[in-house]
């Protein structure tokens, strides 16, 4: 465990390597699971702005969903997330021609549509952040349907902060990720020192 000012950082954040593979899972992460992705409390209000916007980019099936649930939904444990498609995808997934889902905001945006990429739990994934009184965790969440990426990342040799740069530099800041970049600097020789000894 490190710690960078208010946050504590779990070694797996650079022990584990990672980099998303999507023409094999072809973005399954936004189809499975029991609920949407998770939403801060400062996300609601920038949903309810921007989706007049982001609509256009948005499947049918999506748009119903979204117009039936909400822009957003509170999940069994009293989280907000985003809402299902019946129980399934993200309601904010689209699909490209070669099945790989998308995020529909993230489109809208590249487009200029809106100034917001998309939540900040699906652009730090697989890091999920638990907010504590005094600190924020900072951990590296394992789900087996990331296998592919695991295994890229390892013959990338990219571990989970790097290949998390721009999500991390959103989140925290670049100077937070400079310091998480000196410390990644010493667990590495560290690392190659303990192979040697």
């Amino acid at each position: 465990m490190f710690q960078i000012g208010d946050t504590l950082i779990s070694e797996e954040i650079l022990s584990e390597e990672f980099v998303c593979n999507l023409s094999k899972c072809k973005g399954i992460c936004c189809v499975e699971g029991d609920s949407g992705a998770p939403l801060n409390e400062d996300e609601l209000p920038i949903l309810d702005d921007i989706y007049e916007s982001v609509k256009p980019f948005l499947r049918p099936e999506g748009i119903a969903a979204i117009e039936k649930i909400g822009k957003y939904d509170m999940d069994s444990d009293g989280e907000w997330v985003t809402p299902l498609v019946d129980g399934n995808e993200c309601a904010y997934v689209i699909f490209d021609e070669k099945g790989i889902t998308k995020c529909g905001i993230e489109k809208a945006y590249e487009e200029g549509a809106v100034d917001y990429k998309k939540p900040i739990s699906c652009h730090l994934y697989p890091i999920r952040l638990k907010e504590y009184k005094k600190f924020t965790a900072v951990n590296y969440h394992v789900w087996d349907i990331c296998s592919d990426a695991c295994t890229l990342g390892k013959e990338l040799k990219v571990n989970v902060a790097h290949f998390l740069k721009d999500a991390l530099i959103r989140k925290f800041g670049q100077e937070w990720y400079d310091e998480l970049m000196l410390i990644d600097k010493e667990y590495k020789q560290k690392k190659e020192k303990r192979r040697w000894f």
